[in-house]
């Protein structure tokens, strides 16, 4: 039952990672957890595998149409490696619920943020050329972003996409491919720390869901094409915004993610 629910589960996932550049971590985890019935601890290392494919399919797609911002990329992708790495050793001196709690406004403010800027038509097109913020820059950016990812456990395309548009000047459209390009980069070196320190997901439920979710990443990053620009930072906030509302009453409500 949890191979044929992972099939649809792993396209809509897909879908969403090729269009907004992001959230693939944070629908994931809850899909594993909550409805394949993984434990949290597997279902991380699965979701690692699932959005690194995704992002590295859509990104694949987004380079052949020369909208990733290989400089900018790289240049954030290793500060924020780093950053990830004392996030998440800082992330051991609080609670599951308390790092919830805490995200939620992050997320509310990067998705209000995001949005407003869709409503500027004008900040929100594709750039004809990648800007070139200075390495200082990038990197300041990267080290924060990769810090709060690393530290909540969830997020990062939600903290990506804003940090290069509103930080470091893309328009919205690069802004989502060369996410995806950071999440590639990103996501192998934290699967490949997973894996050292031993983390076995379920391998067959992983593959299928995996596999969904880059068929689903191609036809996602094919509509996020199509969208106006404005429509993609949107909508990109307006699913920030109901993940944020969805963590919040789970804490709140229901307890928060089982601990298996």
């Amino acid at each position: 039952m949890e191979m044929l629910l992972a099939i649809p589960f792993g396209l809509a996932i897909g879908a969403v990672v090729g269009t907004v550049g992001g959230g693939g971590a944070i629908l994931a985890l809850p899909v594993l957890v909550y409805v394949l019935d993984q434990g949290v601890s597997s279902a991380s290392t699965a979701s690692l595998i699932v959005v690194a494919l995704a992002a590295s399919v859509a990104a694949g797609s987004q380079a052949r149409d020369g909208h990733v911002c290989w400089r900018v990329a790289l240049t954030f992708s290793v500060p924020a490696a780093a950053g990830a790495y004392a996030g998440t050793v800082a992330n051991g001196a609080v609670s599951a619920q308390g790092l919830i709690l805490a995200f939620v406004p992050v997320m509310v403010t990067a998705a209000l943020l995001t949005y407003r800027r869709g409503d500027d038509p004008g900040s929100a097109e594709v750039l004809d050329h990648c800007p070139e913020p200075s390495i200082a820059r990038a990197a300041g950016a990267g080290v924060v972003v990769g810090s709060m990812t690393g530290f909540f456990g969830v997020g990062g395309g939600f903290l990506i996409v804003p940090a290069l548009t509103l930080l470091l000047g893309l328009g919205m459209r690069r802004a989502i491919a060369t996410s995806l390009a950071i999440i590639t980069l990103t996501g192998a070196v934290a699967l490949i720390s997973h894996l050292a320190r031993g983390a076995q997901p379920d391998w067959p439920l992983t593959v299928v869901l995996a596999s969904s979710a880059g068929v689903g990443a191609l036809g996602g990053s094919a509509l996020g094409r199509r969208l106006p620009a404005e429509r993609l930072a949107q909508a990109f906030a307006v699913v920030v915004a109901v993940v944020a509302i969805f963590l919040l009453v789970d804490v709140l409500a229901l307890g928060g993610p089982p601990v298996g």
